[in-house]
């Protein structure tokens, strides 16, 4: 089995954010959703796993951090294009979530947005071009 990643939300309502994930290309995988939980198949390897705030904290000994006013982590995904990371931020505003918390980032050989989910978890989406980010860190 390939080596894989959950990232497991705490969602207030699990209809719009299964809703926002499905906009950004997810696709649920309707065996591993239920009134708890939706599991949204970014890829192959990266599963989002929406559930419930009060099912959430039954996997935790501590209190579920409120993503409006507090960053835990920040997930960041990569696209193929600079075209594809526009896209799919615009399609995450449009599905409920807010484009750009902070500036995009350019730098020529990266460029990155971000989309706040509509619970307010922090999602990147990245473009690089490797030979790009070689030569411009080649030594002198």
């Amino acid at each position: 089995m390939p080596k894989m990643i959950f990232v497991n939300l705490p969602v207030a309502d699990l209809a719009a954010a299964t809703s926002f994930y499905a906009a950004l290309g997810c696709e649920k995988n309707d065996q591993f959703s239920d009134e708890n939980a939706s599991s949204m198949v970014w890829s192959e390897a990266i599963t989002f796993m929406l559930l419930t705030r009060d099912y959430f904290s039954t996997f935790l000994t501590r209190p579920v951090a409120d993503a409006q006013s507090q960053t835990g982590v920040l997930v960041a995904l990569s696209r193929d294009t600079r075209a594809e990371v526009d896209a799919v931020v615009e399609a995450g505003a449009a599905a409920g979530g807010k484009a750009d918390a902070r500036p995009p980032m350019d730098m020529g050989f990266m460029y990155n947005r971000q989309v706040e989910d509509p619970d307010g978890h922090v999602l990147e989406f990245v473009w690089m071009d490797m030979a790009g980010f070689e030569a411009a860190n080649a030594p002198a």
